[in-house]
């Protein structure tokens, strides 16, 4: 079924490189319910529909696309939920805003039928997808220095370096460093490793206990949030969630586009610049994206750490679905993880790695042309300074097409550019932010 022969692997190798890429990926288990409990989703709702979506998404790819890929709810997007959406357009619920990340999913569905997905890939200039990745990046970083009190809010300021001496920044420092450590050392699961032993160091210094003990059933208290595609739809045009649901779909796509390639190029499973069974693939990523939101969780991306159980020798979909098997066996130790998650200064590591990982986008920006740099550069100032991550993919938008018709240039800009140009200026000007 997986073609192992084929593709030069066996099934204990296939295993392996499942187990890896489940370790460098299980702490979304634990970061996303963080994320998400700030916008008021209750812990055992996430830690599910965490699961329950990266489940749906990773045997998606593995049985039909047959790629070493994973997917679950993705870094950034949990952020942009929490703390862009949840309460910022006209005080709206996360249930109303569970709608626009399941229409958005829905759209996904859609285009990754169609030949339109990859003519709206083409139409964003490479400076501005590298430039939403990176502030992305440094906006999941201020959140966790943030969380953990090593960078405080100040009255003249705005933010200031916090109390360095606080139980809480002592044990966030430690676990970064013993993170990086593991990191630069390549060890496999460096991320969940490092989660570990920070974990264990918060147990025997009191900030951790473990009143409601290690493992229960899974559950959805809150049922289903979002199942009606015609009352999501009604949602969004109540509360003009037009940009969140473009902004979703938009970095959903590049994210998921941008990694599928980078993971399928490194496992050689790329015939020329053309990827087999993309379309399967894209599919994994939308029908996970609005199943997960269906349930309670923010949108799925297709994972970079699966490049650490494609160095492992992973090849083909029995990867993927070893990693979803693990998933499954993961959801019954929700306790465990509502134990830790409630330490942010085990989860903010990852935060600030990842971020740090996403940063690497930078050098790809071509910095030698203001054009094309400055917009970038405006996306990834303004998202940690404003908080949104919409915000900054607007203001890069707007500008984009400004700088190119002042340089003469306008030709260069996709004729969609202009329009996502003049939807974006609308809603900076008029809709509520």
């Amino acid at each position: 079924m997986f073609k192992l022969t084929e593709h030069g692997t066996t099934v204990k190798t296939e295993l392996l490189a499942g187990l890896t890429t489940f370790l460098t990926m299980v702490y979304i288990v634990v970061v996303n319910p963080l994320i998400l409990q700030d916008a008021g989703v209750p812990f055992e709702q996430v830690f599910t529909a965490t699961i329950i979506a990266a489940v749906v998404g990773t045997l998606w790819m593995g049985l039909f696309a047959n790629y070493p890929i994973a997917i679950a709810p993705g870094m950034g997007m949990n952020a942009y939920f929490a703390y862009s959406v949840v309460g910022s357009h006209g005080g709206i619920t996360y249930e109303t805003a569970f709608s626009a990340v399941f229409i958005s999913g829905l759209l996904f569905v859609i285009l990754s039928l169609t030949p339109l997905r990859q003519k709206l890939i083409e139409a964003i200039p490479e400076n501005l997808k590298h430039g939403i990745s990176a502030g992305i990046g440094l906006f999941i970083a201020f959140i966790g220095l943030r969380l953990t009190g090593i960078i405080a809010s100040d009255a003249n300021n705005l933010v200031k370096l916090g109390d360095l001496h606080s139980p809480s920044a002592l044990l966030a420092l430690f676990g970064l460093a013993i993170t990086l450590v593991l990191l630069v050392r390549r060890v496999n699961g460096a991320l969940f490793i490092g989660m570990i032993v920070t974990g264990l160091v918060a147990f025997f210094t009191g900030q951790l206990s473990f009143e409601n003990g290690f493992i229960e059933a899974p559950s959805l208290p809150e049922g289903l949030l979002a199942a009606n595609p015609i009352t999501a739809f009604g949602d969004v045009i109540q509360y003009s969630l037009y940009a969140v649901v473009f902004s979703f779909l938009m970095v959903t796509i590049f994210d998921t586009t941008g990694t599928m390639i980078g993971v399928a190029q490194q496992a050689g499973l790329m015939k020329g610049n053309t990827m087999p069974r993309a379309r399967q693939a894209l599919l994994a990523d939308s029908v996970a994206t609005s199943v997960g939101a269906m349930v309670g969780t923010s949108p799925t991306s297709a994972y970079i750490e699966s490049s650490t159980g494609v160095a492992a020798g992973g090849r083909t979909g029995l990867t993927s679905v070893t990693v979803a098997v693990l998933f499954i066996l993961a959801a019954f130790f929700g306790p465990l993880v509502a134990s830790v998650s409630g330490i942010s200064a085990i989860t903010a590591p990852s935060l600030i790695i990842v971020g740090c990982l996403m940063m690497g986008n930078v050098a790809k920006i071509n910095w030698n042309e203001l054009d094309e740099a400055f917009p970038a550069f405006l996306i990834i100032l303004s998202m940690p300074l404003t908080s949104s991550i919409a915000t900054g993919i607007a203001l890069g938008f707007v500008s984009y097409p400004l700088v190119k018709i002042a340089c003469g240039r306008y030709k260069d800009v996709h004729p969609l550019l202009y329009i996502f140009a003049v939807l974006f200026f609308y809603q900076l000007a008029f809709l509520p932010h």
